[in-house]
């Protein structure tokens, strides 16, 4: 073993940095480590070409919409910006490729970008088609009712059973969904998102069903409209997707997330779950892993 290698396993990276050994052998650049990975990586080319390309849309908040400026925003928004940060230290360095959810895996699969952010659930399904990252948010379905209400919360609901009134999107499994919270409420099933909060908004309806990150946007800007019930089900796992057969891009993409939500530079990821959550994050506690 030689004596480079000793004092680099007794003291480690910064300790011999902090003693100025630095060897060509020891010490690369982002471009000459990234070379490093395979041929065929996405690693190497994202770095060369000097920004990412996050496929996501420009519709649905808080994931991903325009704001009253008309830029692009949202949680979806900030997962790439902070991809961008850890690959170039430069958030500003992503190209948003805008596409329709149906094209989300044929345009990763097909190259045209090199990862996709577009609040997409993890499936089984989905996972043969695609690799995906590590989640960055745990969805679900919740209530959400009006604060002037009489009967607003979840406990509410329950006790007047049968009487309770619960709108919810049309489609296969939804009376079901709200009987599983709720089983005995009347279930009013619509045709479009916004006819299912318009129902509560008119009081035909004494709360609705929709994602629970809806929710959370909702009543954080406009909390004199909107009432968290308080009554969350149905766990789903947000990622994003990239294409398969490439671990050197996968393990990047895995630890920059790891690192803005659970390491030291958290800064770019709290800052979006407060605006587009209206919630803190959870306080991150040295010691013992928790993630």
């Amino acid at each position: 073993m030689t004596s480079l290698r000793r004092d680099f396993l007794k003291f480690g990276a910064f300790g011999l940095a902090s003693a100025g050994v630095t060897g060509g052998s020891l010490v690369l650049t982002a471009g000459e480590a990234a070379a490093q990975s395979a041929a065929d990586s996405l690693l190497p080319k994202v770095i060369d070409r000097g920004k990412v390309l996050v496929g996501t849309g420009s519709t649905n908040a808080p994931w991903h919409f325009e704001d009253d400026a008309g830029e692009l925003v949202g949680m979806d928004i900030t997962m790439g910006r902070i991809l961008a940060k850890a690959l170039f230290d430069d958030e500003t360095k992503v190209e948003f490729v805008l596409q329709d959810p149906a094209q989300r895996i044929p345009n990763v699969n097909t190259g045209k970008v090199d990862i996709v952010c577009q609040f997409m659930t993890m499936s089984g399904q989905r996972a043969q088609l695609v690799n995906f990252s590590r989640p960055y948010y745990v969805e679900g379905v919740a209530l959400i009712s009006r604060p002037g209400n009489e009967i607003k919360s979840y406990d509410d609901l329950l006790t007047i059973g049968s009487k309770a009134r619960v709108s919810i999107l049309q489609n296969v499994g939804a009376e079901e969904a709200v009987h599983e919270a709720l089983p005995e409420a009347e279930v009013m099933q619509l045709d479009t998102q916004a006819n299912v909060l318009q129902a509560v908004d008119s009081r035909r309806a004494d709360a609705a069903v929709v994602d629970l990150s809806t929710v959370r946007w909702l009543v954080a800007k406009n909390p004199d409209r909107y009432f968290d019930s308080g009554k969350q089900w149905r766990s789903m796992l947000y990622g994003a997707a990239m294409k398969q057969g490439d671990l050197d891009w996968l393990t990047f993409v895995n630890t920059a997330f790891t690192i803005a939500m659970f390491g030291h530079e958290t800064t770019l990821y709290d800052a979006a779950f407060k605006t587009f959550f209206g919630l803190e994050p959870p306080t991150r506690t040295p010691g013992f892993p928790t993630i």
